[in-house]
């Protein structure tokens, strides 16, 4: 019997985690340096909430593409060349990081400009997701596919919490520093792409319309329990404990450490993230997967809530890392959960719900802190949002006993799309 090989040791599958880990650091890296400079922009003429508002309205823009092109999404990601889809969208974000790039070299980079980037951004991750999410179980063969989802959803986190540290330390060193970075890692991304061989694509509901399959997606998340568990989890903590919009405001006015310190702030939660991928690598978790994601989301609100709450540099910077951690624990169970639960022919349009969930995390979770740091101040937006989580957190443990009573990722017997699998313990 011939020894089972890892996910990286295929080269399909290895040029695709180093596209998605150097395309989504990147994203991520453009996102927090694009916060930065509304908030400085904005600073020179408005206070420090009306500019915190600012900070929430850029995520709102970055969310009402992908809300809008949902349906659409997911159902291409299930027709055509998911290749194609990545490789478009990545050429879209290139672009648009150097237009970023030439404006802040030339001096004209002006607050409308930068709305406009987060929209082409928003736009660009509406397509991507999906693609690259179902994309990975294509790349492989079964026997492997529960550890390249893993190793793919450590690709996506570890590339979303460390690329806000790698964009505020490229940005200390100096703005165009960090553009030309971002530009280099999304044209390595997007070469990395084409080094991807075809792959078979699954086969097309003919018998069923467009609409008809979009429903199938949506209805699916509904009523696989666990699915919907894990996807609406993330939804509602992140929203409300999300605390990297605010980080300008916390390094500039509350901690005062100006550039170098927010640059140093960013990095923690990407420290955090890579030390537990690193574990994960040598150390894979087999056993009470549902139990640990829902400690680790404690876990994640308890260490933003300590956030909020210090006065403290070093404090703050220890909280982030425990919460880019703790962060990582969670979607590092809960995409395998997903991946492992949904059949390949469903996989685009259930990846489209679960990055709209992301987004909606993500991006409405800047807004709701824009927002209530607008009214109630930065500090207690923060506190007031980690407290919310934990809240959540205990009444989905109950609320879905799917989630308690999960064991393992073990991958249960694929189903019809008509026919929804049962969450399996």
């Amino acid at each position: 019997m011939s020894a089972v090989p890892h996910p990286l040791s295929i080269a399909n599958f290895r040029a695709y985690f180093l596209s998605r880990l150097l395309g989504t650091i990147a994203i991520s890296a453009q996102s927090i340096i694009i916060g930065w400079q509304v908030y400085s922009l904005a600073r020179e003429t408005m206070d420090i909430k009306h500019s915190a508002l600012l900070l929430g309205i850029i995520g709102l823009v970055q969310f009402v593409p992908l809300f809008l092109l949902t349906p659409v999404v997911g159902l291409i990601a299930d027709t055509y060349d998911r290749r194609w889809i990545v490789r478009w969208t990545t050429l879209l974000l290139t672009l648009n990081a150097a237009m970023l790039g030439y404006l802040t070299w030339t001096g004209n980079l002006s607050l409308p400009f930068l709305f406009v980037a987060a929209m082409f951004v928003g736009v660009a991750r509406a397509f991507a997701g999906p693609a690259y999410s179902a994309l990975a179980p294509n790349l492989v063969p079964r026997a492997v596919l529960p550890t390249a989802i893993a190793v793919s959803s450590m690709a996506w986190q570890v590339g979303t919490i460390a690329g806000p540290s790698v964009g505020g330390v490229l940005y200390a060193i100096h703005p165009d520093v960090a553009y030309a970075s971002i530009s280099a890692m999304l044209a390595a991304s997007l070469l990395l792409i084409f080094l991807i061989k075809p792959v078979p694509q699954p086969a097309v509901q003919k018998d069923r319309r467009p609409i008809q399959r979009v429903v199938d997606g949506f209805r699916y998340v509904r009523d696989n329990r666990l699915v919907m568990a894990t996807i609406t989890l993330d939804l509602f903590v992140v929203l409300f404990a999300g605390a990297t919009a605010l980080l300008p405001v916390f390094a500039r006015d509350i901690l005062q450490v100006g550039p170098d310190g927010f640059g140093v702030l960013a990095a923690g939660m990407g420290i955090g993230a890579t030390a537990a991928s690193i574990w994960f690598s040598f150390f894979p978790m087999k056993s009470d997967v549902g139990v640990k994601m829902l400690a680790a989301v404690i876990v994640f609100a308890l260490a933003i809530v300590t956030f909020g709450l210090s006065k403290l540099f070093w404090l703050s910077l220890i909280a982030l890392v425990v919460a880019g951690a703790a962060d990582m624990v969670s979607v590092y169970i809960r995409q395998s959960l997903i991946q492992l639960h949904t059949p390949d022919e469903m996989r685009g349009r259930v990846g489209a719900v679960s990055a709209l969930t992301i987004s909606a995390s993500n991006e409405l979770g800047e807004t709701e802190s824009g927002l209530l740091a607008a009214v109630i101040g930065p500090v207690a937006a923060v506190v007031a949002g980690g407290v919310a989580a934990i809240a959540i957190t205990l009444y989905w443990a109950r609320l879905f006993p799917e989630l308690r009573l999960a064991k393992t990722f073990d991958p249960p017997p694929l189903s019809h799309p008509d026919k929804p699998q049962e969450a399996l313990p």
